[in-house]
């Protein structure tokens, strides 16, 4: 009778387990389908705030694929760079103004650091901006009012730093004691800026 009335309870204490992980489940499930519309559109507005933030005078921005060649894989490989989202910068009548690029250098003191920047079909880096940096404070985490506004409105084929005193647009004055966040933020930008020229050139992009 013992076991009997054992086996009862576990059997009882089992159901309201499976209850109450039955309802946990549905209770989940429905609070994600209530909450993913919201989380999805706030997603979108932050991309699109960030791409405007570093290309003002679009009036919206669409992503596309891209598709570099093995030429330009190997290339940003070599730098530490990876490309991701890209998005074409389109005036109020759906004209192409130009890009942004989302490029990120694997080889930062502290790990990622993560750029968004916007170029016009013409070439013009309008600006860039950190989404994602973890350097040393006081010297890489300088790289925000050091280095950023440096490469704002340059018209370049690509960047190089420097420890003794920019003389031309397409020098960046190194952080001092920070070259390696210097680098990771120049061969990010350069990445991004290779992108645009392929597109220019006529490289895969789709809708």
């Amino acid at each position: 009778m013992k076991k009997s009335s054992d086996m009862k309870v576990m059997l009882k204490e089992a159901g309201i387990l499976f209850l109450i992980t039955l309802l946990s489940g549905l209770i989940l499930g429905f609070v994600y389908e209530l909450t993913k519309g919201p989380i999805a559109e706030q997603k979108t507005k932050k991309v699109q705030q960030a791409c405007a933030a570093v290309f003002e005078g679009a009036d919206s921005f669409q992503e596309i694929s891209f598709e570099a060649d093995a030429a330009l894989t190997n290339e940003l490989t070599a730098n530490g760079v990876k490309i991701g989202t890209v998005f074409e910068a389109k005036a109020a009548d759906a004209s192409v103004l130009g890009y942004v690029v989302q490029s990120t250098s694997t080889e930062g003191y502290g790990g990622n650091i993560v750029v968004f920047m916007g170029i016009t079909k013409d070439g013009v880096l309008n600006d860039i901006s950190l989404l994602e940096i973890k350097e040393t404070p006081g010297l890489g985490m300088k790289a925000g009012e050091v280095l950023v506004p440096q490469f704002s409105n340059k018209q370049v084929e690509s960047f190089t730093y420097t420890k003794s005193g920019s003389q031309s647009d397409s020098e960046i004055d190194a952080i001092s004691g920070a070259t390696v966040t210097t680098k990771a933020i120049t061969n990010a930008v350069n990445g991004g800026l290779k992108v645009v020229q392929k597109l220019m050139q006529g490289g895969e992009a789709n809708e």
